[in-house]
């Protein structure tokens, strides 16, 4: 596995590649990688012939007060698992070769979609997402790019980005991953005590029951909402957020439907966890 730190390696190591007539996969993620991540590479092994991992803890991304100085980081670890999963190029730039003067003056600013869910809570979060993923974008000039379903509103954001942007790039979205017990796998788990990872459960337990009321013929996403809420509320859960939204244009449904999307986000001790499901796929919730 190649590695590199600096943009000029990027471009020399993408040269060769188009060169030699390859296909190109960027997997973008913040390191500390767990299987999820590594369920990207392996969907990014089938669409290309050149796998390109990214890990930067991007600081644009964090609001005041949030996480970016104790996210969780380890590179030697993340080095070997990427190379053990077939990741062929590695990037870790420091935050002074992704933006060398500082904070940018030009950023991609969401016009639509970034202030509802997550955003609401997070003032700002997703013009950093778009702006470094954009980077990366011009950086890599990937045929293809993976992201995980766990992070809907970002994959929204970012197929909407490339879109009207016209950036020639296919953007490829990998279902969640969870632990045997539902909970999805994310690098923030580590801020979990024992306590608090017991009472998590209750995220997918929530998110499944609604499911199982769907599937019997509930469509109130209000009927719904609160079937999640009572379910949290039982583990002494106060959700952020719980709605049920359009897949496309990420607006409340007044019915759902298959392909619709329940998505919630709750504090749990010092962790802020996402979750969602969507309606009529597949997804390795509780009961």
């Amino acid at each position: 596995m190649e590695w590199a730190t600096t943009k000029a390696q990027v471009r020399a190591a993408v040269r060769a590649r188009r060169a030699a007539g390859q296909r190109i996969a960027l997997v973008p993620t913040m390191g500390y990688l767990h299987e999820g991540h590594l369920r990207l590479v392996d969907r990014a092994r089938e669409l290309a012939d050149w796998v390109a991992m990214s890990i930067f803890v991007n600081p644009l991304q964090f609001g005041p007060g949030e996480d970016f100085a104790r996210y969780p980081r380890d590179l030697e670890r993340d080095r070997a698992l990427a190379a053990n999963r077939g990741v062929d190029f590695l990037f870790a730039p420091s935050v002074e070769e992704m933006y060398p003067g500082g904070a940018p003056w030009v950023a991609v600013v969401p016009e639509q979609g970034a202030d509802v869910l997550c955003g609401a809570a997070r003032p700002g979060h997703f013009r950093g997402v778009l702006t470094v993923v954009a980077k990366l974008f011009h950086l890599f000039e990937p045929d293809v790019a993976v992201f995980g379903r766990k992070d809907f509103q970002q994959t929204v954001l970012v197929r909407r980005m490339v879109e009207d942007l016209d950036i020639p790039v296919r953007i490829e979205v990998v279902d969640t991953v969870r632990e045997s017990d539902g909970l999805a796998l994310s690098s923030r788990n580590v801020y979990l005590a024992p306590d608090e990872r017991r009472r998590a459960t209750a995220l997918p337990r929530a998110l499944g029951y609604a499911r199982a009321l769907f599937d019997a013929g509930e469509t109130d996403p209000v009927t719904l909402a609160a079937a999640v809420r009572r379910v949290l509320a039982e583990a002494g859960l106060e959700p952020e957020y719980v709605a049920v939204v359009d897949p496309a244009t990420l607006e409340l449904v007044r019915r759902a439907r298959m392909g619709d999307v329940l998505a919630v986000a709750v504090r749990v001790g010092a962790a802020r966890l996402i979750d969602n499901t969507v309606f009529g796929v597949d997804d390795a919730l509780p009961a």
